[in-house]
């Protein structure tokens, strides 16, 4: 009934993967690899997650 009020996970976790790509980005440049891997990996588990909720609702 109130569906319109409820949040939608997969809009939020693009808008973090978006934030991660671009600090990872910011890393690179500044030639922090380390930090960078850290944040691609975080990324990387993100992506994971939207891929996992489309499949998700695809399946419904």
């Amino acid at each position: 009934m109130f569906s319109i009020f409820k949040s939608d996970p997969k809009k939020k976790l693009n808008k973090l993967l978006s934030i991660k790509l671009e600090e990872a980005m910011q890393a690179q440049r500044k030639g922090d690899i380390k930090k960078y891997s850290e944040l691609s990996a975080e990324a990387e588990k993100i992506d994971k997650q939207i891929l996992q909720i489309e499949a998700q609702s695809t399946q419904a």
